[in-house]
């Protein structure tokens, strides 16, 4: 117990002085995963926008298949991306193992569906109280895709945070891809897993704990703007 409150003590020690190699990890973090949650948006947001407005043959299987994609396991993505990115891979000529851009590509991969398919759910609420009016107004799909967009980008801000927090907090693929190599592509979640391995816990205690405060403030601001958005909807 006594080496514990010893371990918990430096944790605190560490964030509150702000070690270098504590921010160098945080920063790293947030670059990779705020990186990989703007291009799923970029991808998820109009392929959400399509499924939601759109009726065509299989449109049903689209549906179950980017629902379902949503739980593909990290780890099989990790191993997918590290087989196209390794040396006999088609893409290893573009040397990116083991370097933050494969981390980005794996988070990205694996937050795309989770962000389709939420932003699916709330843009065809908003499609169907707006039908008859799209219908009267003949509007071309590309313009009824900015508007359900625009209208809905209090909810979406919220799909966009959801997608961050699970990319934060992501392991299984990123210590595939990345390889948590010090000073390149160790992330806070990779270095919690070795630092406690190593018998390490301060670091791994004031990791965990800047990780836990980020994941309070990600829901934090997810409850703002969920209330922001119901008082934009009854203004």
């Amino acid at each position: 117990m006594q080496d514990f409150g010893e371990s918990v003590s430096l944790a605190l020690r560490l964030a509150s002085t702000l070690d270098p190699d504590l921010i160098e990890i945080i920063g790293l973090s947030l670059r990779v995963s705020l990186t990989a949650m703007l291009v799923a948006c970029l991808i998820g947001f109009p392929l959400g926008a399509l499924l939601a407005i759109s009726r065509f043959p299989g449109h049903s299987i689209a549906v179950i298949v980017v629902n379902a994609l949503m739980g593909l396991p990290p780890v099989v993505i990790g191993l997918l991306v590290y087989l196209h990115l390794s040396r006999a891979g088609p893409f290893g000529w573009l040397g990116l193992l083991y370097t933050p851009t494969a981390m980005i590509i794996a988070q990205t991969i694996l937050i795309t569906p989770i962000i389709a398919a939420l932003s699916r759910q709330v843009l065809e609420e908003l499609h169907n109280e707006y039908a008859e009016q799209f219908r009267s107004l003949c509007l071309p799909r590309r313009t009824m895709i900015g508007a359900l967009i625009w209208d809905g980008r209090y909810a979406l801000l919220t799909v966009a945070l959801a997608g961050f927090g699970r990319a934060v907090a992501e392991v299984g693929a990123v210590i595939i891809v990345g390889g948590n190599i010090d000073h390149l592509t160790r992330m806070m979640t990779t270095a919690i897993a070795l630092e406690t391995s190593k018998g390490d816990l301060p670091l791994a205690l004031a990791l965990g704990l800047v990780l836990l405060i980020i994941a309070l403030g990600v829901n934090a601001l997810v409850m703002g703007l969920r209330l922001t958005a119901q008082r934009y909807a009854y203004a």
